[in-house]
């Protein structure tokens, strides 16, 4: 299997990703990352992801909860959780995941693995994601499930379909042991709404993030007004649309830099900004450098096969 960068990810009207995992026979890809590179833009697919962090520091937000990954730890992210990941800090960052559908696990909706280990993780809407950060001793197993998936999927050797299989279902044992009991992960109907209509919003602003946007073409795309969206956005992902907007036009300014020879004047306009100097200003702060100097470095990363 290739490796496959999950920058590059497309998706629909309702913010779901498009690009497909695998194949039918075997639904499952790993990706390898560059978040110095890129973000992963906020999206969710009816998938269950897993991911490692293998050099430097990720955020990674999974419905309105923020981690801070560190080299070594991990995380699992549950079907139709929405979630994006940016590198935290100026070091690079590197990471390794695996996106699987449930069923190379649990086979059929009659399987008694489906019944009894997958369909409780995958029907519990409280329960988005696992952190796998060596707090518990538990943890250090199910990264090893992951790493060990992950390695025999790249190498392809003879039998590694079973290999994959056996990991990733000793993982899903770990987390259904180790799954939450019900009191402590009751979320509310305002959070259960939330979640729905934040994955609107977003698509909405990814469809036309080249536009002028205001708040309120945001609010309107999910029937609330202003001040609920705003209020909305705060819960679930911790910034105002017009901040997810300038992070979203940078993110991919940042793509139009590192893979096409658009003058950078022509990528402000692509991406939806009309002033140069609040371009510059903007990716400044995102991204710790210009625009130019972003070109440069990631070019020459390329040039020295990096």
């Amino acid at each position: 299997m290739a490796i496959s960068d999950c920058t590059a990810l497309q998706t629909d009207s309702n913010g779901r990703e498009l690009n497909a995992h695998g194949s039918a026979l075997f639904p499952e890809a790993c990706y390898s990352d560059d978040l110095s590179a890129a973000g992963i833009p906020w999206h969710w697919h009816d998938d269950l992801e897993v991911l490692i962090i293998d050099e430097g520091t990720a955020c990674v937000a999974v419905n309105g909860k923020e981690y801070l990954l560190h080299e070594g730890e991990g995380l699992w992210i549950n079907a139709g959780a929405l979630h994006g990941l940016w590198q935290q800090g100026s070091a690079p960052c590197h990471l390794h995941s695996i996106v699987f559908h449930p069923r190379i696990v649990g086979g059929g909706l009659d399987s008694i693995l489906w019944q009894k280990y997958l369909e409780p993780l995958l029907n519990d809407r409280s329960l988005n994601s696992f952190l796998l950060d060596g707090s518990e001793d538990w943890h250090k197993d199910a990264v090893a499930c992951i790493d060990a998936a992950w390695k025999a999927d790249v190498t392809e050797e003879d039998g590694y379909e079973f290999e994959m299989i056996e990991e990733l279902s000793r993982l899903i044992l770990l987390l259904r042991k180790h799954q939450p009991s019900a009191p402590v992960r009751t979320l509310s109907d305002q959070a259960l709404r939330d979640a729905e209509r934040i994955k609107v919003m977003l698509s909405w602003i990814q469809s036309h993030y080249r536009e002028q946007i205001v708040l309120e073409q945001i609010a309107d795309s999910v029937h609330l007004s202003a001040n609920e969206a705003l209020r909305c956005f705060k819960r679930m992902i911790n910034r105002s649309p017009m901040q997810y907007l300038r992070e979203y036009r940078t993110e991919q300014a940042a793509h139009l830099l590192q893979s096409t020879d658009l003058k950078i004047f022509q990528i402000a306009e692509e991406c939806g900004f009309q002033d140069m100097s609040y371009f510059s200003k903007t990716f400044r702060q995102i991204k710790s450098c210009t625009p130019g100097e972003y070109r440069q470095k990631n070019r020459q990363k390329a040039s020295d096969g990096l």
